[in-house]
């Protein structure tokens, strides 16, 4: 029986195996004063919902969360989606976010884990994988690791 090298084996898993990430950021730092975050709840971890708004504070811009209609003052509104999956723990799966101003769509962020099969590091706090992305969505910078 031909048996391959452990190396070979272990490269055909982890090309199966991918966490993808993917920013385009609002174009030459717009100057955006506030963000008005939409609920969502569809989310399954519902405090999501306050950490973008934080992540938005944290960041030096005002940041409130509305449901329903948004509010008619808000030049700059994000909505965003975040499923979360079980496998020993639950993890977050896929997170997508979009800033928009008014009706313009002016940068978007995406954390896609659905293909991260073996792979330990989609293990963790959902908010450490978000805050980079959104942290380079504003400023265009990747997040300091």
């Amino acid at each position: 029986m031909l048996r391959l090298p452990a190396a070979i084996l272990a490269a055909l898993f982890a090309s199966g195996c991918a966490i993808s990430q993917h920013v385009e950021p609002v174009p030459e730092r717009q100057a955006i004063e506030k963000v008005y975050v939409e609920h969502n709840p569809d989310v399954h971890m519902e405090e999501l919902n306050d950490s973008l708004v934080g992540m938005f504070e944290d960041m030096g811009i005002e940041s409130e969360l509305y449901r329903g209609t948004r509010p008619a003052d808000a030049e700059h509104h994000l909505e965003f989606t975040a499923n979360w999956t079980w496998d020993l723990a639950m993890y977050l799966t896929y997170f997508d976010a979009r800033l928009y101003e008014q009706e313009q769509l002016i940068g978007t962020a995406e954390y896609d884990a659905r293909r991260g099969g073996g792979r330990p590091d989609k293990f963790g706090p959902t908010e450490e994988k978000i805050r980079p992305l959104m942290q380079e969505l504003v400023t265009g910078e990747p997040a300091e690791e």
